[in-house]
């Protein structure tokens, strides 16, 4: 069972270092005087432990650390800002993969930031990177460089100095000269070729239990040449869930099910769905009626009464649906209008609340030293 979430890593990687002076994280760690984390995109605690033939070295981790709640919507955008904030998603606002702009009544896609919006106003809460940089620690983010500056790494996880690097082998080249260039450092390094396996093929998949193996070999590399007093930590931001194709809805052929929306945001298997005036009541009836046996509908009112989100901002309640949805079993409701159609062709999906999706590893390798 989970004993932590998704929040607690950075934070008690920085009590780890001695900073944070006064944080009591959820979670537990040695003392160091370096730490470096990597993030494995969809790597969820479910599918390691299922599919961990593929990897023997993060296999033999299982149990070094404790299994962690990333939050809902299970989805890297909410999941970024609860790594990066330390906050659930209620408090620090980003709350799926699209999202309503309660200043614009567009919707905001929180990976790619389109349409643009200022990250500091979406997401004013100061990271931990700002908040560990300001006590004298160099923190560096290892990732794709055109995640340098985005608006998605601006509103979660500014404050750290970013290094760019594409292949994985260069992310742990990379990983190793930052943490060794200071005496005390925080290290974070992404990696998310297994979601985008995950999404194409499913994590059921050969080619997802042939990338898992890859981000083996890197794990146990990148361990093998950090300093001795550098704490390693492995987690991710969600785990997975494929859907068959005959599972997949797309409601935008269906006058009923689409009838009284104005907007379709969140994830296929957790949608959060903007009312016309006056129509919530029915459209709320509507899908429940419709798909109550295979996802939990709620009103927003009723979800952020029920603890989804944890603890809401003001800030973040005008985001959230007036109707809010997750997926119990294996399927996807989608909204071609509103939504990108490649998202019916994708295999693997996230959002919900199921255990598959939900709990993430934290693997931790101690310091030797």
């Amino acid at each position: 069972m989970p004993t932590g979430t998704l929040g607690d890593v950075l934070p008690a990687a920085a009590r780890s270092l001695g900073a944070l002076d006064g944080v009591v994280p959820g979670i537990e760690l040695p003392p160091s005087r370096r730490v470096c984390v990597l993030l494995v995109d969809g790597m969820g605690e479910r599918q390691l432990v299922e599919r961990g033939g593929h990897a023997p070295y993060l296999r033999s981790l299982l149990g070094s650390g404790p299994v962690l709640e990333c939050g809902f919507p299970s989805t890297t955008a909410t999941s970024m800002g609860t790594f990066g904030t330390g906050l659930m998603p209620g408090t620090h606002g980003m709350l799926g993969y699209q999202v309503l702009n309660p200043a614009t009544g567009q919707l905001l896609n929180e990976l790619s930031w389109e349409p643009a919006t200022d990250p500091y106003l979406w997401q004013p809460a100061p990271t931990v990177f700002e908040r560990v940089a300001a006590e004298g620690v160099d923190v560096v983010q290892v990732g794709p460089g055109f995640f340098a500056g985005s608006g998605l790494t601006e509103a979660a996880l500014r404050g750290a100095r970013f290094v760019a690097a594409q292949r994985l082998d260069r992310r742990v080249d990379e990983a190793v000269a930052a943490v060794t260039s200071s005496p005390r450092s925080l290290v974070y390094v992404y990696w998310g070729d297994l979601d985008k396996v995950g999404h194409t093929h499913g994590c059921a998949s050969w080619e997802w239990g042939e990338e898992l193996g890859r981000v083996d070999l890197a794990v146990r590399t990148l361990a093998a040449r950090l300093p001795d007093d550098t704490l390693l930590l492995v987690t991710s931001d969600h785990g997975m869930v494929d859907v068959p194709r005959p599972a997949r809805l797309d409601i935008a052929g269906d006058a009923e099910l689409s009838a009284g929306i104005r907007l379709t945001g969140g994830e296929p298997r957790a949608p959060m769905l903007y009312c016309e005036p006056g129509a919530a009541a029915d459209v709320l009836a509507t899908w429940r009626a419709r798909l109550g046996r295979s996802f939990d509908v709620l009103s927003g009112d009723e979800a952020v009464a029920a603890g989804w989100f944890g603890p809401v901002a003001p800030l973040a309640r005008p985001r959230i649906g007036d109707v809010v949805g997750a997926a119990r079993d294996p399927v996807s409701v989608h909204d071609s209008r509103h939504q990108r159609p490649e998202l019916l062709t994708l295999t693997g999906m996230h959002g919900a609340r199921t255990p598959a999706e939900t709990r993430v590893p934290l693997l931790v390798v101690p310091p030797s030293a």
